[in-house]
């Protein structure tokens, strides 16, 4: 009767969780394959949590900004590694699209032309470890999502965002720099302008119609100068 050597080894690797056993001296059978690689879950949370997180379990907050929203208004202690940055590009493309985006979002919004920040990523990484808790926080919820995903995929597993970015936090809530509250800094260029407005003839209004409600017989002399058509 033959002799039956076995020899069993067996091999994985923690991303892809590969199993092999080998037998008979060399011949070897895979038996299991199977991705076992877990991502970490990102936290959506609102703005009264995400004061929480800072303060009770350590978190970090990173702004993802870009620069002028930044010195409008930010969270003091933040760190600022913005997702996108100023396009200052010169080929003829990228000038015909700056030029555009100035004279309509960039008129209206008072916000510069921007492209994906290449070293977003690398700027992390230098500044936290993988287990690190980060806050990611830009001003309407969109950017830091990006954000999060990114570093998601880099391998940080403590990460949180502000669901509907810093425009949903209440005036308090955080210790803020900047010339605006968080909730505004979004807001330049013409919306400003038209926002100020907005709010002079509104109390112009008001101040007529109480003028005229309690005062009708004032009021009516006034009129009374003005020539009718």
């Amino acid at each position: 009767m033959a002799g039956l050597s076995c020899c069993c080894s067996l091999s994985s690797r923690s991303n892809l969780g590969t199993v092999s056993l080998r037998f008979n001296g060399g011949r070897r059978a895979r038996v299991l394959s199977k991705s076992l690689r877990i991502n970490a879950e990102i936290s959506y949370v609102n703005g009264e949590e995400a004061k929480r997180l800072v303060a009770e379990e350590g978190y970090t907050i990173v702004d993802v900004r870009d620069r002028i929203q930044y010195e409008r208004a930010h969270i003091k202690s933040c760190r600022h590694v913005p997702l996108f940055v100023e396009n200052k590009d010169n080929d003829p493309g990228t000038i015909v699209k700056r030029q555009l985006y100035n004279n309509f979002s960039g008129l209206f919004y008072g916000l510069p032309f921007t492209k994906p920040n290449p070293e977003f990523v690398e700027s992390v990484k230098s500044q936290f470890s993988p287990g690190s808790k980060i806050l990611i926080v830009c001003q309407e919820g969109l950017r830091s999502s990006g954000a999060a995903n990114k570093l998601e995929a880099a391998g940080f597993q403590n990460i949180a965002c502000i669901t509907s970015g810093l425009q949903s936090v209440k005036p308090g809530w955080f210790d803020v720099e900047g010339s605006t509250e968080l909730q505004d800094a979004g807001k330049g260029g013409l919306v400003q302008v038209q926002g100020k407005i907005s709010a002079v003839l509104g109390t112009v209004l008001i101040c007529a119609y109480l003028f005229i409600t309690f005062f009708p017989d004032q009021a009516e002399k006034i009129l009374a100068l003005f020539p009718s058509s």
